[in-house]
């Protein structure tokens, strides 16, 4: 396997046509640090490895930090050598990919890939052409304008459309939600077991890296530096914050276009090292055990894998109304919900579990409470019984 060029897969003679592994190819926009994006490596990690043979094609070929994840495990990586939205040689290549892979099913992820993806399948003749899976991860009604016009025309292509939650569904066309299957992605919640066992050590590894004062509260927040997460909102919620002279300490992990903005918001509001931009990280559920709020100010989501990883260590948890979070979290058990877009209600709320021990950690234990929702093996065993039904269609 290399990414950037393509490694195709002998096809076994040993192997009956009834019988042989489905070879399923899993297609998304990018493999950097977002929620989709790690869903789909987790997703691959936990298949049945005897029942399927896995690839996985991405489009933007500078958007890899992933790949190393996915190729360590043995799964064949290809970078369709995209060099932006507008660079469409993507299209071939993965029309070749397919061909070349003989796939069962190919599974889209993320709005962008199958608007245009979808147009690639439908152009390979009928004896050589796979299903169509796509997932739904965020809001319907949120995508670009072109790109919501595209899938609505071509997802009739679909054989199977997933949602990752009951909002993402009600997000979209009523004509389409009969027909959407909500499959809530998991996390694979032995990691965050094995962390917690060492939970102490973990907690106080993080706090001296970031140089945590004794008595100070650490609040993190996890999402890429995009207008759609509300940093700005989270930056003034902080600088409110500062004002009442609570001991607190907020930190950042994640990257994005809004980078430089964002540093300058934070050098205007005089935050210093009250706000730290840590970039992306791999340890995130270090620095969750090692924190002691997690926040989320987002305007846009739908079910953030951020939030399932805070539930499965067990985190006070602040967020806003948006998607499926209120549907994960209860407001007053799990943490408090509060609206997106107010500055002044998120620093009230991160004011109340500040400064309220007892409070944190009753709506830790209640978050933990949640973690079982999102059960990695699960949702991967209901998806790989829509490819045999879809395989065993297309026979």
């Amino acid at each position: 396997m290399q990414a950037g060029g393509y490694a195709t897969r002998p096809e076994s003679s040993a192997w009956p046509d009834h019988q042989r592994r489905l070879h399923i190819l899993q297609v998304i926009k990018c493999l950097g640090y977002g929620g989709a994006e790690r869903l789909l490596v987790d997703m691959v990690a936990s298949g049945d490895r005897q029942a399927f043979d896995y690839q996985v094609a991405y489009v933007l070929t500078a958007e890899d930090a992933l790949v190393p994840a996915i190729a360590d495990g043995g799964t064949p990586v290809h970078s369709l050598g995209s060099r932006g939205n507008w660079d469409f040689r993507w299209m071939t290549r993965l029309r070749t990919l397919i061909l070349d892979g003989r796939f069962d099913v190919v599974h889209f992820h993320l709005p962008y890939t199958v608007a245009l993806g979808r147009l690639v399948v439908a152009s390979i003749p009928r004896p050589k052409r796979p299903a169509i899976v796509y997932t739904e991860h965020s809001q319907w009604d949120k995508m670009a304008v072109l790109i919501r016009g595209l899938n609505r025309a071509f997802i009739g292509l679909d054989q199977s459309l997933i949602v990752i939650s009951e909002t993402a569904r009600d997000a979209l066309p009523r004509a389409l939600q009969h027909d959407a299957r909500v499959i809530v992605h998991g996390i694979d919640l032995s990691r965050s077991e094995s962390l917690l066992a060492h939970r102490a050590e973990v907690r106080s590894e993080v706090r001296a890296e970031l140089g945590i004062r004794e008595g100070e509260v650490v609040v993190l927040t996890v999402a890429n530096l995009r207008s759609e997460k509300g940093y700005d909102v989270l930056l003034d919620a902080a600088r409110l914050i500062e004002d009442r002279g609570l001991p607190v300490r907020f930190v950042a992990v994640g990257r994005g276009p809004l980078e430089e903005q964002l540093r300058e918001q934070h050098r205007q509001l005089g935050l210093g090292e009250r706000f730290q931009f840590l970039g992306p990280r791999q340890d995130v559920l270090n620095l969750m055990i090692g924190s002691d709020i997690f926040v989320l100010a987002s305007r846009i989501e739908g079910l953030p894998v951020v939030l399932m990883e805070a539930t499965s260590v067990g985190m006070a948890i602040v967020g806003t109304a948006v998607g499926a979070v209120p549907r994960v979290i209860r407001d007053g058990v799990d943490g408090l919900i509060v609206p997106p877009e107010r500055a002044d209600e998120l620093a009230d709320a991160l004011e109340k579990v500040i400064s309220d021990p007892e409070m944190r950690e009753r709506f830790a234990r209640g978050a933990k409470t949640r973690s079982p929702m999102f059960d990695l093996a699960s949702a991967s065993r209901e998806i790989e019984g829509i490819y045999r039904e879809l395989a065993e269609a297309n026979r």
